[in-house]
């Protein structure tokens, strides 16, 4: 769980640096940082699919046809699921508690805490990268990693805008994502390393925090949590064309 627990620092450290300071980051700093970690972004998530690929050209043929397929088909579910619609309503709600906490309509910490903890945990780099380092032999931790930083910026901004409630957010971070990290690791990486469908989901995992990267730096709007249910088509797809 290094991934989970350096979610957690950066919320505290980016929300105790907002609270000394009177005021957010200069504009060119924030562009400039968020391009770093759009870079960051892109380089961990093609390197976790590329780690992916192996063995025969038939059979790397046939893991990108998996790839593709599972893309397409988690697509499908996740319109069916209207998951990205969800995931929207959910960033409208913590908005209107945002804006219903500098207004002081409602307690203000409890307006920091709910706010920032949807914007936390309804990320789904949160939860692709939670997926990631659980199933990881290795604790492929890098993209929760990036996100500490993004969470730790964020942090910055809404400590200054909502108060100190903001740092109670690293409960339900610590919570869902350690859950799913656990859950991951005990339950699915047994199983799945013993057949041999790890490699499935780390390829497509890498493509989806390759998208993120892309929206970071606004060249193409995808609705990643639509792309979420890829995660379980992938290995199933190996499994039936094994």
């Amino acid at each position: 769980m290094i991934g989970t627990f350096l979610n957690v620092i950066g919320i505290l450290i980016g929300g105790g640096v907002g609270l000394m300071k009177s005021r957010v980051l200069p504009t060119a700093l924030e562009a400039y940082l968020k391009i770093l970690l759009a870079v960051f972004t892109v380089f961990y998530g093609l390197r976790l699919s590329w780690l992916s690929f192996g063995g025969s050209a038939g059979q790397i043929l046939k893991q990108g046809l998996i790839l593709i397929l599972a893309l397409i088909l988690g697509k499908m579910v996740g319109r069916l699921l209207h998951l990205q619609r969800l995931s929207n309503r959910l960033g409208r709600a913590a908005h209107d508690r945002l804006v219903a906490g500098q207004a002081g309509a409602e307690g203000r910490v409890s307006a920091a805490f709910k706010t920032s903890a949807v914007l936390y945990c309804v990320a789904p780099l949160g939860i692709i990268g939670a997926v990631i380092e659980g199933i990881s032999a290795s604790d492929y931790f890098y993209p929760l990693a990036i996100k500490a930083v993004m969470d730790g910026l964020a942090a910055m901004g809404l400590v200054l805008m909502l108060g100190w409630g903001v740092l109670i957010s690293v409960v339900p971070v610590l919570a869902f994502q350690g859950t799913v990290n656990l859950l991951c690791s005990r339950l699915l990486q047994p199983f799945l390393a013993t057949h041999g469908l790890l490699d499935s989901i780390n390829c497509v995992a890498g493509i989806l925090v390759f998208s993120v990267a892309l929206i970071m730096l606004g060249l193409k709007k995808i609705e990643v949590s639509d792309y979420l249910p890829s995660l379980v088509a992938a290995p199933l797809l190996t499994w039936l064309l094994h």
